[in-house]
């Protein structure tokens, strides 16, 4: 199994947050996103990391990136371990595979939740009041069941705690009609293109998160795309609605914690081996169907 990455040191690189996942580095004109091993559930940090998982998050983001940049630039430069800078080049047992370079950019603190289907906390609110977000659903919906269309619901970006719901209208308000009309169209827009490739793949996209900002006041993507971290991704032959799905995501995790007995306050326990590489494998299963090809090995 590849060797865990659970938190860089840069000397000599400033280090500018160290995130849940995320250690993100200032290279003057450009920043350096390294993704850990680390893995939050519940918004705890969990001790025990998923090898390799960080590398999977940065090279299907910078897949994703490549392919929805017609639909809306980006913030990669590069993922490509030959392109990064000599100063880098002593940090290669923790950065490579798992980091990129990519522009600076003033985050809209807002994310983007675009839902295909009837999943998570938009069932649980359904079932109770028929609505997700506030946007009313027709009666009868079963759990996991596909929307006729899919929807924009998005939610403030909470510096701690938990995000909290916000409607279309309210998105005008913070951000200015234009630019949320067009932070809604793209989020579609990408939504409907990544779901009919990932069905190709074999693969449902039931959601997904987009973070967006703004660089000279153009529009573009940032942090993470259409990863096993900010998408609900479920397998086409096993999809039934009314049941829980089987994902490839941190849902088997979840899961496990759930079953525990822990009670999602600091410290979390910690995970058993057999949970650690079952879950390192849907990290990579998720890439290899997407991406069509394993990861490489010089990633891997």
């Amino acid at each position: 199994m590849t060797r865990a990455v659970i938190e860089t040191r840069l000397d000599g690189v400033p280090l500018l947050a160290r995130g849940k996942v995320r250690d993100i580095y200032d290279l003057g004109r450009e920043l350096l996103i390294v993704a850990t091993d680390r893995l939050s559930a519940f918004d705890v940090v969990l001790p025990t990391p998923i090898p390799g998982r960080g590398i999977v998050l940065t090279q299907l983001s910078a897949f994703w990136f490549a392919r929805t940049a017609p639909i809306i630039p980006n913030h990669l430069i590069t993922a490509r371990w030959d392109e990064f800078p000599a100063s880098l080049r002593p940090f290669a047992d923790q950065l490579r595979g798992r980091a990129m370079i990519v522009r600076k950019a003033r985050r809209i603190d807002v994310e983007c939740i675009v839902r295909g289907y009837l999943a998570g906390s938009a069932w649980a609110e359904y079932r109770e009041r028929g609505t997700v977000c506030g946007q009313p659903l027709p009666p009868g919906l079963r759990r996991n069941q596909r929307l006729a269309e899919p929807i924009f619901t998005p939610t403030t970006k909470a510096a701690s705690g938990h995000d909290e719901n916000i409607e279309p209208e309210r998105l005008g308000q913070m951000v200015g009609p234009e630019l949320a009309g067009r932070m809604q169209a793209i989020s579609l827009e990408i939504y409907r293109y990544a779901h009919e490739y990932a069905r190709s793949r074999g693969l449902i996209l039931a959601d997904t998160k987009i973070e967006m900002g703004l660089v000279d006041g153009e529009l573009i993507l940032i942090d993470e795309l259409l990863t096993p971290d900010s998408s609900r991704y479920w397998d086409v032959e096993l999809y039934e609605p009314g049941r829980d799905q089987p994902s490839f995501d941190k849902q088997f995790v979840r899961d496990w914690l759930e079953a525990s007995g822990w009670n999602k306050m600091p410290p979390a326990p910690a995970l058993p081996p057999d949970v650690v590489e079952r879950t390192a494998q849907k990290y990579r299963e998720a890439y290899r169907r997407l991406v069509g090809v394993p990861l490489p090995e010089e990633d891997a």
